[in-house]
């Protein structure tokens, strides 16, 4: 591992930490691995009020699972999700639209860069789990193909 400690880039970590409310954000190249969470928040059993808003804490993002069947595309990666190229662009698809293998579903940005999300396989897309510039964790599922 490199011994050069790059605080700039584990500043803007903290910073895309805060500005999309995950958890923990991780950084790795070859010689460089970088992990910046948020210190764990921790509830006294003393005040039984604050027992409500814990169950609230949960991520919102289990509402949205898919209950039905088909093949999920997860999130390679934490990020913000676009469901198209640009603002103000028709989404890259939407539930009913047919797609092929390698096709863009849409792209998660991570640290500056937009990564495409592509159809594992040709299909039919049966719905699509996540909102425009909504925030992603590793492994949710994104998408939901037939």
């Amino acid at each position: 591992m490199s011994t050069d400690f790059n605080d700039d880039l584990v500043r803007r970590m903290a910073a895309l930490l805060e500005e999309t409310g995950l958890g923990e954000l991780e950084y790795e190249t070859k010689d460089l691995k970088i992990r910046v969470a948020r210190p764990p928040v921790h509830v006294s059993a003393m005040a039984p009020a604050i027992a409500a808003p814990a169950a609230a804490s949960a991520p919102a993002v289990a509402a949205k699972e898919p209950a039905e069947s088909g093949d999920p595309v997860p999130s390679p990666m934490v990020g913000t999700a676009y469901l198209a190229a640009e603002p103000g662009s028709a989404p890259f698809v939407q539930p009913g639209s047919k797609v092929t293998k390698g096709s863009t579903l849409l792209i998660v940005e991570a640290m500056k860069v937009m990564n495409p999300i592509t159809a594992p396989r040709a299909g039919i897309v049966k719905s699509v789990l996540v909102d425009n510039g909504q925030p992603v964790e590793y492994g949710q599922t994104l998408v939901v193909l037939e």
